[in-house]
């Protein structure tokens, strides 16, 4: 078994136009002060990253790498959150997620999913000049619209959709074997690959490729009522990213999972600071040690009640007290009485 590392921190949702979060050094600096040791970098947002400078310069990599370590504190992973959802877009969709893209492409979704299969390729070069290991992205979708059937799916539009998909990520999944980075998916409503069996169906379309997979999120789990422990049994050979976000799900006679399309303060299902919500992050902390998981706890914040920086100040300590430093030794050693084959034989009467 080993420690997990942390607390790391998502900076996704704390940058700004001001200081102290408005450069990666200062943001930096202040997650720091907080107790945090990590940071999990968007490679979206232009004040932590150039991601395409960063995959074709080492040197800028080393240079975004030692702005990091200046302040005490470790990269965890990039991510490639809104770049991944383009990778594949329902044209359902197409108006909302075209503001994910660069303004020159938008309206054109043929050179928008070009863009987002390079900007993943990048990402994967990047990864490996900062030394990484794991990175973080969305599957995108194909069939989401389609995911309560009315009217009812035709046949084979599944198998279509997830065909296609995997046609998608092949490449870039073997760009990421290329530079050995894992690819996570972070399995989540919206994605083609929000539950176990959906993770599965993409994993048979892309070989059972050793790169795909998991980023493992409890608070999406919750709002889909799955069980989120007995998950990281299924799955904790393909973990390899943990983001440690809590929600509550409180159903009413009145809204259940699909929140009556109410603003998140209002839904039944809505993700919480930690320690504010139903998460049972005692019992995931402890499987992912039992299953000797050997990545990062970041935190990701996302709350529709409690101040973001409360949250931060909040959210180191909490991880750090769930961090579980494992043992090295059995608790009944004191106890051993010696072994050899001959004893052995002669305990079993043989």
């Amino acid at each position: 078994m080993r420690t997990i590392k942390g607390p790391g921190i998502f900076l996704a949702q704390f940058m700004g136009d001001t200081a102290p979060f408005n450069s990666l050094e200062s943001i930096c600096k202040w997650a720091a002060s907080l107790g945090f040791v990590g940071v999990q970098i968007p490679s979206w947002d232009p004040r932590c990253i150039d991601l395409q400078k960063a995959a074709e310069s080492k040197t800028y990599a080393d240079e975004i790498r030692g702005i990091v370590e200046s302040t005490g504190m470790q990269i965890t992973e990039l991510s490639t959150h809104l770049q991944g959802q383009l990778v594949a877009v329902n044209p359902a969709y197409d108006a909302l997620f075209d503001g994910f893209a660069p303004e020159a492409i938008r309206g054109n979704t043929t050179a928008r999913t070009t863009w987002a299969v390079q900007q993943l390729k990048y990402a994967a070069k990047a990864s490996a000049n900062l030394g990484l290991n794991a990175h973080a992205t969305f599957s995108g979708a194909l069939l989401w619209q389609t995911v309560y059937p009315w009217p009812q799916r035709p046949a084979g539009l599944v198998e279509t959709g997830f065909t296609e998909l995997a046609k998608r990520w092949l490449p870039i999944l073997n760009e990421f074997d290329t530079h050995g980075i894992d690819l996570c998916y972070e399995i989540h409503p919206g994605e083609d690959l929000h539950d176990g069996v959906s993770y599965e169906l993409f994993l048979e379309k892309v070989n059972n490729h050793s790169r795909a997979c998991l980023l493992y999120d409890p608070s999406h789990f919750v709002l889909q009522c799955l069980d989120y422990k007995t998950y990281i049994d299924h799955y904790h050979e393909r973990i390899k990213m943990f983001h440690v976000k809590d929600a509550e799900f409180n159903p009413t006679g009145k809204q259940g999972v699909y929140g009556g399309y109410q603003s998140w303060i209002n839904r039944a299902g809505r993700f919480r600071s930690l320690g504010d919500g139903q998460v049972d992050f005692k019992t995931i902390f402890s499987k992912l040690a039992q299953y000797d998981y050997t990545g990062w706890a970041v935190m990701e914040w996302e709350c529709a009640i409690k101040h973001p920086e409360t949250g931060a100040t909040e959210g180191a300590p909490f991880i750090k007290q769930h961090i579980i430093r494992v043992t090295e030794k059995a608790f009944d050693d004191f106890a051993a009485t010696g072994a050899n084959d001959e004893l052995n034989k002669r305990i079993l009467g043989i």
